[in-house]
């Protein structure tokens, strides 16, 4: 039976305190990843934070309040703004971005008016899945590098990464009440004292030439002159996102019990998606996309409430503008976030192996198991087709179209007809 939510979608915090540190989780669980992709690709750390929480506030009214997502910077994305912005500079990576948001809106006007019934018998549950055992565990990795378990940083990390883990593990069994329900934030303060004790924070580097007050160094379009020669390199991975959407919504209804597909429906979520993205390429941020590691947040805490992202969102924007604030969470060691998120990407693809059981899914059936092996291979293993010399389809979305083909393809069995016994006679 599925476990009931904490609170549910429109359901409010009965406390402001209870709802600043409910929210705060959130926002711990999306920095780390949130600010990697500016440091990769050089865009301005403080314009993805605005970004990401603006783009989830327009994902809030698309929506109409119905879906408990919170977006950060998309990782599909990094080789393309690498190679255009080295190329011909940010200003032709951000009009590619801008492409890729209008194909979302288109593809949400389409399904607006075609419905997206068709989604269900492309995502039977043999193919969702496996599709969200890749989610969770093609994350694995990076959980298992920044907890220090790949044998490369010395022991203090793997240290604090397993008094982090330990700390989310024993109050999500142990504790009762309010403080079951914010494990995460509770680990961060142990991890970050934990951290400290150890010597692995240079305060004095950490705050260096920090203000209270600091404007992003906003790009807005027409501050940078209008370059269209990367679009074609940006088109493509919008059809990868796009499948990362549908992966991601599917896991998040698994959590919630609802079908975010059906309602508040594809249309809105992409169209919100879509939206959040235009809305930080005009202002000089990544592409925006939903994020795994606040689903394992709502996965681990029950608690779905989209007024509690939508208070993360308030505050990822304020940290764009709080030097010290800012300074302070980029301060967190990434021994701290990979001890957390080892229970967060774990917890997405436990989801996907509950659809299989839920579904009743028949791996005895070979039809299916060349499904599910077939998915699994492929997205576990780094398939990969390179579309172009910026964009490849791999993954998750090339394993979700390796299992949509087959599940079109593969003929069903005919069950096999019982043997009609006759009763013996005594």
């Amino acid at each position: 039976m599925e476990k009931s939510l904490v609170l549910d979608v429109r359901e409010r915090p009965e406390s402001v305190w209870k709802w600043l540190a409910l929210s705060l989780q959130h926002v711990f669980a999306m920095f780390g990843a949130t600010v990697l992709v500016p440091i990769l690709t050089g865009l301005p750390i403080s314009v993805a934070l605005v970004a990401s929480g603006v783009g989830t506030l327009i994902y809030i009214a698309c929506t109409k309040g119905r879906v408990p997502v919170y977006l950060g910077s998309s990782f599909a994305y990094i080789g393309a703004i690498i190679i255009a912005g080295s190329a011909n500079g940010f200003g032709s990576a951000y009009i590619g971005l801008i492409a890729v948001a209008l194909v979302y809106v288109l593809v949400s006007v389409i399904i607006r008016f075609t419905g997206s019934g068709w989604i269900k018998k492309m995502l039977p549950p043999v193919v969702v899945g496996p599709m969200i055992i890749i989610i969770g565990l093609s994350l694995a990795q990076y959980a298992v590098a920044d907890a220090g378990l790949d044998s490369s940083q010395g022991w203090r990390v793997p240290v604090v990464a397993v008094i982090s883990f330990s700390t989310v593990v024993l109050i999500a069994l142990l504790s009762r009440g309010f403080f079951k329900i914010v494990p995460f934030v509770l680990a961060i303060l142990v991890g970050y004292v934990a951290s400290a004790a150890l010597g692995m924070i240079d305060f004095s580097e950490a705050f260096a030439g920090v203000t209270l007050f600091m404007v992003p160094e906003f790009q807005f379009i027409g501050t940078y002159t209008l370059d269209f020669t990367a679009v074609l390199m940006f088109l493509p991975l919008a059809f990868v996102t796009i499948a990362e959407h549908i992966g991601d919504h599917t896991v998040l209804g698994e959590i919630t019990g609802k079908d975010f597909i059906k309602e508040p429906g594809l249309d809105k979520t992409l169209l919100g998606d879509g939206l959040a993205t235009l809305a930080s390429a005009l202002m000089g941020g990544p592409a925006n996309t939903t994020y795994g590691e606040n689903t394992g947040v709502v996965a681990m805490t029950r608690v779905a409430s989209v007024y509690v992202t939508g208070l993360a969102a308030v505050i990822a924007v304020g940290l764009g503008f709080l030097g010290y604030v800012q300074a302070f969470v980029a301060s967190i060691p990434w021994a701290v976030i990979g001890g957390m998120t080892i229970i967060l990407y774990g917890l997405i693809a436990s989801n996907g192996v509950k659809v299989l059981i839920r579904a009743k899914v028949d791996l005895g059936d070979i039809r299916n198991l060349v499904i599910v092996a077939t998915m699994l291979i492929i997205g576990l293993g780094g398939g990969n087709i390179v579309l172009n010399e910026a964009a490849d389809f791999g993954g998750m979305s090339l394993a979700a179209a390796a299992g949509i083909v087959l599940n079109f393809v593969l003929p069903k069995m005919r069950p096999a007809k019982a043997l009609a016994i006759a009763p013996q006679k005594s």
